[in-house]
């Protein structure tokens, strides 16, 4: 098959800037390109060449403005069997206009069919023009058929992934050196770390644990809460949110690190330095990709119940879910007990990586979504 992918226009591919779907496309298109002809579809940056082939795929780089309309021009001169738009339903009608002998798949990513993002007969138009939806998580799922009930029949949970190779656990002999080289560089030797990793923005609530810090330092005096992001993907930009973030972090200046934006290859060794992984989303959250990433890392997780996030965490076995999700005595409490116990962390991060190596490695994501692929061809 001739198999076209197409990102938003958002970020570009390969994830230069990072983003959730662009690391997806640049994982899985070398992996469906062992068996199919691949072109990845994004916008332009100066760090990539308008259009190149890299580990098997054509990669196309389009100029933002206008980008959709260019997407459009570049599928009507070329005849691809089968296209996939990522997390932009209302584009779809327009490009199979394009390409009306094409098979479409849509995957969504966020809520894109929520109504102040699409109107109830664009969201009809577009299920009647897919062969299938897939979505990063069942509570994605459910935000589609709730409204429209007559995409249930096309709807698939196709969870993301992580890259098993670049996550090295403690446990190992490469986990260990990385973690004793980055806690060494960054001057946390004997420091208990409890790691954010995400934008720098109040639906993420990293505020909420600063407003836990007193209560960990409490317990354990040795903590360090390290913050990894930026107010936006590679923007180091200090907005009033971020400010205010210092300010709280100032407080506890001893315990609070901050970190901006980290290249996406960059971050599996400073997972692997840390010993508890936090995400605090205040917003419903499709699923955070963080969440495979401290699987990877053999981390236990202790993660909100907004959205798709409790969907990979089994309680008490690889962390624990906050349903009390605004209250910084909620983290607070998990918190402490994970750090009171190094052997409880171990086992919910060992567990942890078995389940990231058993269905969250991109070889399983890029079998699942070929087996969309192929079903429907």
């Amino acid at each position: 098959m001739k198999i076209a992918l197409i990102a938003t226009e958002k970020l570009p591919v390969p994830s230069v800037r990072g983003g959730a779907i662009q690391i997806y496309l640049e994982a899985v298109a070398p992996l469906i390109a062992k068996k199919h002809e691949v072109t990845v579809f994004s916008i332009k940056d100066p760090n990539l060449a308008d259009r190149e082939k890299v580990d098997g795929v054509h990669y196309v780089h389009l100029d933002e403005d206008r980008y959709e309309e260019a997407v459009g021009a570049e599928l009507k001169k070329s005849r691809f069997d089968l296209v996939h738009v990522c997390n932009r339903p209302s584009w779809v009608p327009k490009l199979k206009k394009q390409a009306p002998d094409a098979v479409f798949i849509l995957s969504v990513h966020n809520e894109m069919f929520a109504y102040d993002k699409i109107s109830q007969a664009e969201g009809e138009i577009c299920i009647d023009s897919v062969a299938q939806i897939v979505t990063v998580s069942d509570y994605i799922g459910q935000t589609i058929t709730s409204r429209f009930p007559s995409a249930r029949s096309k709807t698939k949970t196709v969870y993301s992934g992580v890259d098993l190779k670049t996550y090295h656990p403690r446990w190992t002999n490469e986990g260990q050196r990385a973690r004793e080289e980055m806690r060494s560089e960054l001057g946390l030797h004997g420091k208990k770390i409890v790691l954010f990793v995400g934008r720098l923005s109040k639906v993420k609530g990293p505020h909420i644990l600063l407003q836990a810090l007193p209560d960990i330092i409490e317990e354990h005096p040795d903590v360090m809460m390290v913050f990894i992001g930026s107010k936006w993907f590679g923007d180091n930009e200090l907005n009033n949110y971020v400010k205010h973030l210092h300010t709280l972090g100032a407080m506890q200046k001893d315990h609070v690190t901050f970190i901006q934006f980290v290249k996406p290859k960059d971050i599996p060794r400073l997972y692997t330095m840390s010993d508890v992984f936090v995400c605090s989303s205040q917003w419903q959250e499709p699923l955070a990709r963080v969440h495979y990433e401290a699987m990877a890392a053999g981390l236990p997780i202790i993660t909100s119940n907004r959205g798709g996030n409790p969907e990979v965490i089994e309680e008490g076995k690889n962390g624990y879910i906050i349903h009390d999700f605004e209250n910084p005595k909620q983290y607070a409490e998990h918190i402490n007990d994970l750090l009171s116990s190094s052997e409880k962390r171990e086992r919910l991060g060992k567990y942890s990586r078995r389940e990231a190596e058993s269905n969250f490695g991109w070889q399983r994501v890029a079998e699942n979504l070929l087996s969309v692929y192929e079903k429907n061809r």
